[in-house]
């Protein structure tokens, strides 16, 4: 059974560290060249968040110090943000697909060709880790939050004087996860435009006509030596000659 203390404690609100990450999908009105929409992935995202203050006020308020500061672990913060950038790499991935598709619809893209622009698994891994990237300074602010947590999690007066810097530290790793998201959200307008390209590039693709040509240069040499062969201007070489009794026979 956990270690409880008759301590009173309020979990501190997260709302106001985490900024943009809570304000209204009208605020976030920017989605990309591609029309990305990550808004029910940034909401899902808080959400997680708050879900872990409602479990962390249900310990504190039971006494529960450590089941308190536990639910902000920084597996679980990671656990959130980590799901947050796969689902927005997978969500471009589909965009651009779909985008991909219609262009190769507009310009008669052979699906062989079509599957060469597509993007694959190794494709989506490398979107994440980009979108991720911004998320550097809040991995870091959850393992300064990790090292609150001895004496936070603590009873008696050792767990009131680690109290503020465990706060601190929340608040801290909860203004870096709205710094990544942001981050995310820049870096997701940015990948649109790269791969904007892409699907301008299938989109203006045209079938080579250097071969077409040629075929029908050959046919035309081919069509225009019979006629002379055949018409009696050009002597009649041995191979075709069965080709030429049989013609002259029949007109």
């Amino acid at each position: 059974m956990p270690p409880t203390s008759a301590d009173p404690w309020l979990i501190p609100e997260l709302g106001p560290s985490l900024g943009q990450l809570v304000d209204s999908p009208v605020a976030h009105h920017n989605r990309g060249s591609l029309g990305l929409f990550l808004e029910d992935i940034r909401l899902e995202l808080v959400t997680g968040i708050f879900e872990l203050a409602g479990a962390a006020r249900s310990f504190a308020a039971s006494g529960d110090r450590q089941g308190a500061v536990s639910s902000f672990s920084r597996v679980a913060w990671l656990s959130l943000w980590e799901r947050a950038v796969a689902a927005s790499a997978d969500r471009l991935a589909q965009v651009v697909n779909a985008r991909l598709v219609d262009a190769a619809a507009e310009s008669r893209l052979p699906a062989a060709q079509l599957e060469a622009f597509r993007l694959k698994a190794d494709d989506v891994r490398a979107i994440a880790s980009r979108l991720g990237s911004g998320g550097a300074s809040f991995v870091s602010a959850l393992d300064a939050l990790e090292q609150t947590v001895p004496s936070a999690a603590a009873s008696g007066s050792r767990g009131r004087a680690g109290q503020e810097d465990w706060e601190l530290a929340l608040a801290t790793a909860a203004r870096r996860l709205e710094g990544a998201w942001m981050a995310l959200a820049e870096g997701a307008r940015l990948e649109q435009d790269r791969w904007k390209a892409e699907i301008d590039r299938a989109r203006a693709w045209r079938r080579p006509t250097l071969v077409l040509w040629l075929i029908t240069a050959a046919t035309f040499a081919v069509a225009t030596y019979l006629g002379l062969v055949l018409g009696g201007y050009l002597r009649v070489p041995p191979l075709l000659r069965p080709l030429a009794e049989f013609w002259w026979s029949h007109l």
